[in-house]
């Protein structure tokens, strides 16, 4: 080698994915097309609504709906917080940029200030919301969830202006550990990447043409300045997403899961995260009375005969 002339570094990968989680992108997005257009069709409607973060999740979730039914008959709906990341809005517009599809932006900052209030910050004294002065002692994590809501209000509430129904972002491993707001970024009309691990969300968004830098990225709620996720609950999704690949869709047993060199402390938290969000991924049961009851004996597809949308 020339003196002076530094050695050519491999590049480095864009993602990790375990050998076992891998799938046939083809097929996955031929699955999730139709199951999108099927989910619009069957409910009587052409157009669909998302909250784009500019997350890995939202992104895949974005290219996916315009694949599907076409970038002109989808809204993207950008929701930053006056903490959110100024680079995550902007990912989220070179997908809509990359896409052309319709976009727009609401500002959630007064909403959820509006409740809280706003705590002092240098010489601007607070603002007390709608808790009063209690409201300014609450907690990141408080103020996320109802963030998460605030969102999907603004959503649903796009949904009637655009005609379209909202679409869900959330993956299978957050769907499992509980890593969701109930009635927030969990509740949709559907959800196309439900039934992916993370690693192989980021699969599928390399092969859909995802941008690079959405991908790299650490994958974060953006509930505060530098949360992640992985951070914050104390694990790499590679990881965990083998876990739960074994755990949940082999159903190996703890002792078996231990013997295949998964730590046992961890294997325990897991299960404990899995068990304690059941109530998150069941719909609220009702108390059974009559003969027929909604959602248990008294069951429809979406579209029924004389539900036709006027």
């Amino acid at each position: 080698m020339s003196e002076g002339v530094a050695p050519v570094r491999a590049e480095e990968p864009l993602f990790e994915l375990p050998e076992e989680l891998a799938i046939d992108t083809d097929i996955a997005r031929r699955v999730i097309a139709e199951f999108i257009r099927g989910q619009l069709r069957q409910a009587g409607f052409e157009r669909a609504v998302l909250g784009l973060s500019g997350g890995i999740d939202s992104s895949l979730v974005a290219y996916l709906t315009a694949e599907a039914i076409g970038p002109e008959r989808l809204l993207c709906v950008l929701m930053p917080y006056r903490t959110s990341s100024p680079a995550s809005r902007a990912d989220a517009e070179e997908v809509v940029r990359r896409l052309g599809c319709r976009s727009t932006l609401v500002d959630i900052t007064p909403m959820v200030d509006g409740y809280f209030g706003r705590p002092a910050e240098g010489d601007r004294p607070a603002v007390i919301g709608a808790l009063g002065p209690a409201g300014l002692e609450a907690s990141p994590l408080r103020r996320g969830n109802y963030a998460a809501r605030t969102r999907m209000a603004v959503l649903y509430d796009h949904s009637v202006t655009f005609g379209g129904l909202v679409v869900g972002t959330g993956n299978k491993t957050e769907t499992l550990i509980g890593y969701t707001t109930i009635f927030g970024d969990n509740a949709c009309a559907f959800n196309p990447i439900g039934d992916l691990y993370k690693s192989q969300v980021r699969q599928l968004a390399a092969a859909v043409g995802v941008p690079e830098q959405i991908i790299r990225k650490a994958p974060s709620a953006d509930l505060w300045p530098g949360q992640t996720d992985e951070g914050e609950a104390g694990f790499s999704y590679p990881v965990i997403d083998r876990l739960l690949y074994w755990m949940i869709d082999r159903r190996r047993s703890r002792d078996e899961l231990v013997a295949m060199g998964f730590e046992r402390s961890m294997v325990e938290r897991v299960e404990r995260m899995v068990a304690a969000s059941e109530f998150k991924r069941q719909v609220p049961p009702i108390a059974k009375l009559g003969p027929r009851t909604a959602g248990v004996d008294y069951l429809y597809p979406r579209r029924r005969p004389g539900s036709a949308r006027m």
